[in-house]
């Protein structure tokens, strides 16, 4: 197999996905799939795929498909990804990677059962700084993490607009902790080398998404701030952030700090936006000294990863196994917050 044939469904933010298979010269994107024909066909248009499809189960059954990438609401996700599973199809789905730990246990199981790859889109560990500090730690700069914090705020950024599936429980699972939480935690997790959590206390919170979507007489029934301490078998610690909105100066703040025995590390947004920059410190003669990036990485992102390991016949990074561990730690989170009470994991 020279080429990896893909297909991508739901072209909300699967735009973005088949902009970077596009990209990607080792895949051919093949077909789109969305309910929407107006949408479908603009995006078809657009990118030139002719093969255009509405329903997903006429989409699996293609000929020569060999992988999907799926960008749906996350209410969908766990029975589109579980369907192109038995249809014999690798995939890889947006995060997160289900509604709660039970459905992406289905799915991780499907993938063992019919033999084949599902990988989630975490594609913040794709960002240059990200890797670059993946590159710090393996050169052993900071030595074992002991403790981190990591989060994304933004002072007014509520997504799909109130009333959205966005703000719907029933649709996405949860707020901003499922929505831009997980992008941080995956990184940090990821960059902590995955440690087994043993316990989280979390904290949620209604008070300025309720009273906007009241003003407009909009469904809003999520957090619109969240905030946890996990904590790890090997005895590290995490804090964890994430709001749509707080009353802040910034628009945007994602940031990830990790601290080791060794060295630290810090990742943060610049000016505001969605363009990341890092620095380690180690103490080196008595001094502490600052590590900035110095030689551009080459370009990559997680449509370029999965294709690749699947040509390849290589695990995919961020394979469904930790999609489910994220989902478990936002699972007890979301229960610590509702009962009030650390909880065992």
């Amino acid at each position: 197999m020279e080429k990896l044939n893909v297909a991508v469904v739901g072209l909300g933010m699967g735009r973005h996905h088949v902009r970077c298979f596009k990209n990607c010269p080792e895949a051919n994107v093949v077909a789109l799939c969305d309910a929407d024909p107006t949408r479908l066909n603009n995006a078809g248009d657009e990118f030139g795929v002719k093969q255009r499809f509405t329903q997903t189960e006429e989409l699996f059954a293609m000929k020569d498909l060999h992988a999907v990438s799926i960008a749906l609401p996350n209410f969908l996700h766990a029975p589109v990804t579980i369907a192109a599973l038995k249809a014999g199809l690798h995939v890889m789905c947006e995060k997160p990677l289900a509604m709660n730990a039970q459905e992406a246990e289905q799915m991780v199981a499907a993938a063992k059962a019919a033999d084949r790859q599902l990988m989630v889109h975490f594609n913040t560990r794709y960002q240059e700084p990200s890797r670059w500090a993946r590159q710090i730690v393996d050169a052993g700069v900071v030595g074992p993490i002991y403790f981190g914090r990591t989060g994304w705020h933004r002072s007014r950024g509520i997504p799909g607009g109130l009333g959205g599936w966005f703000t719907t429980k029933s649709k996405a699972g949860g707020g901003p902790l499922i929505d831009l939480g997980v992008h941080r935690l995956d990184l940090a997790l990821w960059l902590m080398d995955y440690p087994e959590p043993v316990a989280v206390s979390g904290a949620a919170y209604s008070e300025l998404g309720k009273e906007l979507a009241a003003r407009k007489g909009k469904e809003f029934d999520v957090e619109d701030m969240a905030a946890g301490f996990i904590r790890f078998a090997n005895g590290a610690t995490l804090v964890l952030e994430a709001s749509w909105a707080t009353n802040t100066g910034k628009r945007e703040d994602g940031f990830t700090t990790l601290l080791g025995t060794k060295g630290g590390l810090h990742l943060y947004n610049e000016n505001q936006g969605y363009e990341f920059s890092g620095r380690a410190y180690q103490e080196i003669g008595g001094q502490l000294v600052e590590i900035a990036p110095k030689q551009p990485l080459p370009p990559l992102t997680a449509q370029d990863a999965f294709v690749r390991a699947i040509l390849a016949g290589e695990p995919v990074p961020a394979p469904g196994e930790q999609g489910l561990q994220v989902m478990r730690i936002l699972d007890a989170l979301y229960k610590s917050a509702e009962e009030g009470r650390e909880i065992r994991l």
